[in-house]
């Protein structure tokens, strides 16, 4: 799922190409679509984590739930994105185009790819960007649900402690050990989760580690017949997700309610 700009750049222009900006900053949520309007890969579509690939927040689910289906088809059928597109997501080194790509993989489409490095990575390659934003014409993308790539809260209550499922916990280890919680009102883990910081993806450049360095990065998951992978509110627990399907796991669910759904029922045990 992972394409280099050299890839991405010689789909440029070609039919049934849809690239989507996915930039955005949790900490200024109108960024992402300023920078998409100052400059973007030609032809990009932008979709917004919080308007786009997120539902409307309620007391459970998490801060980040999966958007209504109806408004999100509207959304990608905008974009032009037909059962048979190549998708081609970029952001700016955060998780949200992993976000993206998992959602379109959720929703059966086969095709869509994220840009390795990103916007950034295109920009350094020398290829071309523009302000202009352009409207494709409608597409006809019918989704086909894989509910197996999810799993909701009862789920994990049922296979917290099954010896053959391990849980990946995607926070930074300061979070995972609850000594550190900026968002959420409770510190922790759900209990027996194993941490993978999802930055552990990555090069310093930003680039993602290629197959062989995220099989070792991932090789003590071996003996586990199913994985489950959380993270604050199911967002940067995709790149994880995406990075173990690299790595050749094939059963792995997202929690897409994730820590911040977890800490909502007061039944719910807590580690450490």
């Amino acid at each position: 799922m992972i394409k280099e700009a050299s890839w991405a750049y010689n789909m440029l222009g070609k039919d049934n190409i849809v690239f989507v900006d996915c930039r955005f900053n949790l900490k200024d949520p109108n960024e992402g679509q300023k920078q998409y309007q100052d400059n973007h890969i030609p032809g990009a579509i932008y979709f917004d984590l919080e308007k786009d690939l997120s539902g409307t927040v309620e007391t459970t689910g998490g801060r980040h739930p999966l958007p209504k289906l109806g408004s999100f088809m509207e959304k990608v059928k905008q974009a032009g994105i037909n059962n048979n597109s190549t998708i081609i997501a970029y952001d700016n080194g955060h998780p949200f185009a992993s976000r993206f790509c998992w959602l379109m993989k959720y929703l059966g489409h086969t095709k869509t790819f994220i840009l390795n490095g990103g916007y950034d990575q295109w920009v350094q390659n020398g290829f071309p960007v523009e302000k202009e934003i352009r409207h494709n014409t409608s597409g006809t993308f019918q989704p086909t649900i894989q509910q197996h790539l999810v799993i909701d809260q009862d789920g994990i209550n049922k296979k917290k402690y099954d010896s053959n499922v391990a849980m990946i916990d995607s926070r930074s280890y300061e979070r995972y050990m609850g000594r550190f919680e900026p968002i959420d009102k409770k510190a922790g883990h759900i209990p027996g989760a194993k941490n993978f910081d999802w930055m552990g993806l990555f090069h310093e450049n930003g680039n993602w580690k290629q197959k062989e360095e995220l099989e070792k990065h991932f090789s003590s998951l071996k003996p586990y017949e199913e994985l489950i992978v959380y993270c604050g509110s199911g967002v940067t627990a995709t790149p994880n997700v995406l990075g173990l399907w690299e790595a050749g796991y094939s059963n792995v669910k997202l929690y897409v309610g994730s820590w911040s759904d977890w800490i909502t029922n007061p039944t719910n045990p807590i580690e450490p």
